[in-house]
Formats: structure tokens, sequence, C-alpha cells
């Protein structure tokens, strides 16, 4: 094992300090929005329902998740990801990890390696090592680890090639650490916008998630004009997910690429305004599993999508 090597074996720290790391060829992609072929999921069998977020704090004092159906929820939505082909890569489930369903926390996927996130909770840290062994298993080697404060994986949002939005909440992730993860896209050329967001909504991929080239789900009621300025001068059309169904993490949609998407059951206005741009949307009923704090974004790291460099 090596602590840096730009090689596409595994490493620990790929990063080239002041940019210029080259792009992987076998892992990667250069968008959230190409054709998905590996995802990586973690597994539900330890699920517990934990204070994770206001909105978690809120269903765990009204209507706690029900485990089992929680359970069968991703087991469906496992079966969507099958259905469309895509290979599936699983977390090792541990029992003293029981958030780690949630795959897209604990690192994030970019065209250059794997970032290990720094989770702000400190029942959660456990995931970060978890997810490094499971990159060694895969042979994707690590671009670099957050250390300057905390960041989660949510709040990475690749807009489209060479552009990505970063949240900060403060609560999950700290404006240390999200600046330090825009330094590292900056030096390698890529265009950087930071989100400051309330932390009652958690994570960017709450209000804003990529669907297609230039097509976007977007929030407008809880998310920053100013963002959304942005996003159309960028040529973007914006589909707008109404807020009841956002806080019921409506707009937290997977892209399959080539116009496909997994969205949750219960965000109809969402569903069919993607079936009228001419979508093909599968729609996986998550309203339980999503008590825990997170939807079917959060739950998937995309690890390759066809048209990677």
């Amino acid at each position: 094992m090596t602590l840096h090597n730009t090689a596409e074996s595994f490493s620990l720290q790929r990063r080239l300090v002041g940019g210029g790391t080259p792009p992987l060829t076998k892992w990667g992609f250069r968008n959230e929005t190409d054709t998905l072929t590996d995802v990586l999921l973690g597994s539900p069998a330890h699920l517990r329902h934990l204070a994770t977020s206001s909105l978690s704090r809120k269903h765990l004092r009204e209507a706690p998740c029900n485990v089992q159906v929680a359970q069968a929820q991703h087991a469906e939505l496992v079966a969507a990801y099958q259905h469309f082909g895509v290979n599936i890569h699983m977390h090792t489930p541990s029992p003293e990890l029981p958030m780690q369903v949630y795959s897209r926390d604990s690192s994030v996927m970019t065209p250059y390696g794997a970032i290990i996130t720094a989770m702000a909770q400190w029942w959660r840290r456990g995931e970060n090592y978890a997810a490094i062994r499971t990159y060694e298993k895969l042979g994707i080697p690590i671009y670099d680890m957050v250390t300057a404060g905390t960041f989660e994986g949510g709040d990475f949002n690749v807009i489209e090639e060479g552009c990505v939005l970063i949240g900060c909440g403060g609560a999950r992730t700290q404006e240390e650490g999200a600046r330090q993860v825009a330094d590292w896209f900056e030096s390698e050329g890529w265009e950087v916008r930071l989100a400051f967001i309330d932390e009652y909504y958690v994570h960017i991929d709450l209000m804003v998630v990529p669907i297609a080239d230039k097509f976007t789900a977007v929030c407008e009621a809880c998310t920053d004009p100013s963002i959304v300025t942005w996003l159309k001068s960028k040529g973007h059309k914006i589909i707008d997910v109404p807020f009841r169904d956002t806080m019921a993490l409506g707009c937290n949609l997977m892209s399959l690429g080539r116009d496909r998407v997994i969205v949750p059951n219960s965000s109809r206005a969402l569903a069919d305004g993607l079936r009228a741009h001419g979508f093909e949307v599968a729609t996986v009923e998550t309203g339980e599993i999503s008590k825990t704090g997170g939807g079917i974004h959060c739950m998937a790291q995309a690890l390759k999508r066809d048209g990677a460099v």
C-alpha cells in the first residue's frame, strides 16, 4: 500500500498538491448525469433510527422508523438498480455502523478518486474507516481525506463537468472542511460555488440534485435565489420540487443517465414532471427508511459512469 501514487491502483492519497491530478480511466465520472454503470450502496442490516438531524429527530419523537419495513424498502431500491443493469457494490455491514446505509456521507467519488470525508457525529465516524477498506477492496484510489473540519458527501454536488456546488450548513459540513475541498478542486481547474445553507436542511442534495445535462431538480422555496440564478446563468433548466415534498426527501433522486431516474414514490409532482419531459422514472417507496435521515441520493455513491475520462 502506498501513501501517494497517481497510478490507478489503490493508494491513500492520489491528489497532486497544486492540481494537475490525472482523471481515472477505470473508475469515476465527468459528471453526475452520464450513464451509471457502478454504484456503491450500504446495507441496512444493522439500521437503527438515531437523531442525525432535526428531521430524523422529529420522526423519532412522533413515529419512529419500522426497521423491517425500511429494510424491505431498501431491497426495492436495490432491485431498481438491478433492473437498470447497474453493477452494485456494497460496504461490508457492521453492527457498530447503524447508519452505513447512507453511503454518500462517508465518502464521495470524484473523477480523480474517492474523497474520504470527516463525519460530524461521533457515532458515524467509523463509517469513514470502513469506506477506506471498501475502496481498497475495489482497488479505487483515495484522492484525499478531509482534515480541516467536518465534511459529508451529500454536500459535494457535481453540477456539470468541471463544476461543483459545495454545501455548508455548519452542523454537518463546516466551512473549514468545505473550503479545504473547494481549494482542492479550484487547483484542479474546477469552478466551485459554496452554498451556505441552514443546518435544518442537512446537506445541499436535499434541495439541489442534477438530473441530466443542463437539467436540475431544485426546491426553489428553500434554495438561496442566488444559487438558482447561478444555475440558470449556466443554462440549466430547473424543475421545481414543492417544499412539502422536499422535506420528505422528494428532491433526493438518483440520475441513472440516458434520461432515466429513480425517484421517491411520494414525490409525485417531480415524477410527473419528469415523465412529461420524456424521462423513464422508476418510483421507489422510501417513506419509512427516510425517517432515519436520508433519501435515494443519500443512499448511493456513483463509482463509475460511462463517459469517464
